[in-house]
């Protein structure tokens, strides 16, 4: 890779979205990420939305992979759909380091890493995470698509999505 291509900048963001329940009730937001996204910068803007269960972060990134992330308790929780985005991706590379596993190669097998079971609780199970994940005709916003359907956000999902575009 050529330092020429070795930083995506914001635009590759499909989107970021936070997703959160109060009173039972699902709210979906978009996060506002200033410049070039870093962990950090996104767990931090998470920080700032309630919910009964947690805050769940879903990034779509240049319709490549996605990320999510969920804070409970003031722990964060991640998972990525592609473990080999981290070799081109600064987001990424920084999921895969924070999971602290080691950089996949470039001739890697696209798998997901991280916490399967991320929202097992909230009605996907880990097993259905996976497969979704594996699903290798399914864009990352189609992938984030079917898990707010499952978990009971599919319309607010779909509106926060139509807001950003």
């Amino acid at each position: 890779m050529s330092d020429a291509t070795a930083g995506p900048v914001v635009t590759d963001l499909d989107f970021a979205i936070a997703a959160y329940t109060e009173d039972e009730v699902w709210t979906v937001t978009p996060l506002v990420l200033r410049g070039e996204p870093d962990l950090a910068a996104v767990v931090s803007g998470l920080r700032r939305y309630p919910g009964e269960a947690g805050v769940l972060g879903m990034i779509s990134v240049d319709e490549d992979f996605f990320i999510l992330i969920r804070l409970v308790g003031g722990r964060a929780r991640f998972l990525i759909s592609d473990v080999t985005a981290g070799t081109e991706w600064p987001l990424a590379k920084q999921v895969v380091d924070e999971l602290d596993i080691p950089l996949a190669d470039d001739d890697d097998e696209q798998v997901p890493a991280g916490d399967l079971a991320i929202v097992a609780d909230l009605g996907m199970s880990a097993m259905d995470l996976g497969a979704l994940c594996d699903d290798v005709d399914l864009y990352p916003e189609e992938m984030l698509e079917e898990i707010a359907d499952t978990l009971g956000f599919g319309n607010e999902f779909h509106e926060a999505i139509e807001a950003l575009g």
